[in-house]
This record gives structure tokens, sequence and C-alpha cells, in this order.
């Protein structure tokens, strides 16, 4: 069925989730650690994900941002919701000052090929890696996942994706005694949504300023921004986006879902390879996503956390692999000249460990080697 440009079938229905590996484990973290309401932020995350499948009709992610919400869940005693609050509303700030003004468009401009490919390269690779490490936990459910998985890529009867997910759940049910009691014993119990501002203090504002928005902005520019607009464009070429497009996007989306009780959002060059991957084509895969997460958030938001043990995280390695896969392979240097190979490897190396300084880094190696001050 296709309805407004956007597709609704079997194909982006496994394709929804190809990012839970990035989706799970931090919402988990920011409502069990942070003590975020489960309500706020699957609202945010749903009514986000509606409104992009509907307006840019192509699988574009939605993901919490990585660096916030690394520190938020492993500084629970210095991090606040209030500070959480503060960062997502600097964060829309910010981008959206940086897409007015046309600020964005300039950086971008000056970003070489080799370093947005090196972002791409970097990128998947760390989403390789962050799978086999969710994969180590639980080797014996990894491995069949990965080979199920491997069996149905291409055989669009059967998505690879869904015949995972039922595998995961089966084996969550098997692993955990207590999981089908408590499942039985979900009932829905509907729940408005409310505006509710945290408490915020001068300590949340700094903190979720400084420590949180900050360190934030470099990786969103690399990944969300430069490599999303260049991912995209090259998948789907009669829909192309600006940089500017997306920053402005960035702004309006945490500007939106803070209020709510959300969490600082942004898009993604890896989720976007990971709802390709598993199938999607169109924005119906997103609009299909958003409407579970908003059902959830509605219906069952103090289930949140049973509901999501239902996601072994071995299975959610193996879909993080295959999406890292899926974007580390779009990548294709071997016709460049050698000087610009080096810039994306280099770059990738570096993002590796930090996304932001891989782009620092590759953006003064080319520069650098195009005015003769090196050589590569």
């Amino acid at each position: 069925m296709v309805i407004g440009g956007n597709r609704y079938d079997h194909s982006e229905l496994a394709g929804a989730f190809g990012d839970l590996g990035t989706l799970i484990p931090f919402v988990v973290g920011y409502i069990t650690i942070s003590r975020l309401d489960p309500q706020g932020v699957l609202l945010g995350f749903g009514l986000l994900a509606v409104l992009t499948g509907l307006y840019f009709r192509t699988p574009m992610s939605v993901q919490p941002m990585k660096a916030i919400a690394t520190v938020a869940v492993t500084h629970p005693g210095v991090v606040t919701p209030g500070g959480i609050f503060v960062s997502a509303v600097v964060t829309g700030m910010f981008w959206l000052g940086m897409g007015l003004t046309g600020a964005v468009s300039w950086i971008a401009a000056v970003t070489a090929r080799p370093v947005v490919r090196g972002i791409t390269l970097g990128l998947g690779l760390s989403f390789v890696l962050e799978g086999v490490r969710l994969m180590e936990r639980g080797w014996l459910v990894a491995v069949p996942g990965a080979l199920l998985t491997f069996t149905l890529l291409g055989r669009p009867r059967l998505p690879a994706m869904l015949a995972l997910l039922a595998y995961g759940a089966a084996m969550a049910l098997a692993m955990d005694a207590t999981l089908m009691q408590d499942l039985a014993a979900l009932a829905p119990r509907p729940r408005l949504p409310t505006i509710a501002l945290p408490p915020v203090s001068w300590s949340d504002v700094i903190i979720g300023g400084l420590m949180l928005a900050l360190p934030q902005a470099a990786l969103t520019l690399g990944n969300a921004v430069v490599a999303t607009a260049d991912e995209h464009n090259a998948l789907f070429p009669k829909r192309p986006i600006t940089v500017r497009l997306l920053a402005i996007d960035h702004g309006l989306m945490n500007l939106l879902a803070a209020p709510l009780g959300g969490v600082p959002m942004c898009r993604g060059a890896g989720g976007m390879a990971g709802h390709v991957r598993f199938g999607a084509r169109t924005g119906g895969a997103l609009v299909i996503l958003g409407t579970i997460l908003l059902t959830v958030a509605l219906l069952l938001p103090d289930s949140v956390a049973t509901l999501f043990r239902l996601f072994p995280l071995p299975v959610l390695g193996v879909v993080l692999f295959f999406g890292g896969m899926e974007l580390a392979s779009s990548v294709n240097g071997d016709a460049s000249p050698r000087a610009d190979r080096v810039v994306m490897v280099v770059t990738a190396g570096i993002a590796l460990w930090n996304m932001g300084a891989g782009y620092v880094a590759g953006l003064v190696l080319y520069h650098a080697e195009a005015r003769g001050l090196v050589r590569l």
C-alpha cells in the first residue's frame, strides 16, 4: 500500500526496526538510570519518527544524541533530568541558529569529500565494533541470529529483521523465567501526555550546556548533518536534502521534544543505513516505528522496561553489526587519488575514537595537503 509517497508493507515494517541497536540501549539507560519518565522519552521519539516519515518520505533515522546520552547515563549523580532538558534546548537553539544563518552551509562547503567518506567509514566500523561487543555478551544467542540474518537478507518474502526479532523474543523468553509472567500481567493504563518542565538549577544550566551540548556539537555536525546529507542524497537522489535543512531540522526536533519530556535527538547516517539494510525504502518505515512508540507511550507507559526485555542485547548487537556493514560498505575510494584515500583512512581511524576529533583532523590534513604543507 502506498500513501503520500510512503510504502506500508512488510518490508517497511522490517526496516522500521533497523535502528533498534542504538535506540533501545540508550532509551533504557535514560529511563532506568537517569530516571526520566518513559512516556516523555517514547513520546518524543514516536512523534518525531512519524513527522520524519511524512515529511522526508525516506528512511531518515531518529536517534538519541550519543555523546549526551553516554555522559547522562554514566554520571547519574551529576546529570539530572533538568540538565538533560537544558542540553536539548541548547542543542535545539544552536542548530536552529546554524541553519537559519547559513553558517552550517559554509562549514559543509569547506568539508572535503574524503573527510565525509572517512566519517562515514569510521561510523560504519564503529557500529560493527559496538555490535560485536554486544554480541560478545551472549555468543550462543548472537551467532545463530547472525547466521539467520545472513541467510534471509535479500529474500523479501521473509524479511530478515522480522525473523531476527522473533528469534530474539524466543531467546528472551527461554532465558528469562519471569518474562512470560510479566508480559501476561501487562494491562493498558492510558495516560495523556503533559507538558511538565523539570526543575532546573544553575548547575543544570552549566552541565547541560557545557558538559552535554557542547561536546555533542562536533559529533552532530560530522555524522548527523554532513555525513547524513551525503549518504541520504546518494541513496535517494530524487529527494535531495541540504545540510542547512538538516540543521534547522535538528533545531526544531529538539525544541519540540524537550517540553514533552523527550531527550536530545539527531539524525544519523548509520541509523539510516540500518533502516535501509533491513528493507526500508520510504518514510513508511518511520511512520510505522513512530506509531508503535506512540502507542506504547500512551497505553503502556509504565511497562516499557518489560517490553524491551524482549530484545536481548546480543540480538541488538546483530542489528548494529549489519547496519554498520551497510554503511561502511557504501564508501568507495578506489578511484580517488592516494592523498584522498589517506585522508579518508586517517579520518575514519580517529573517528573510531571520537567522531568530532576525526572530522577536525581529516579537515586539517586535507587542507594541509592541498596547500603543500604535507605530502601524502
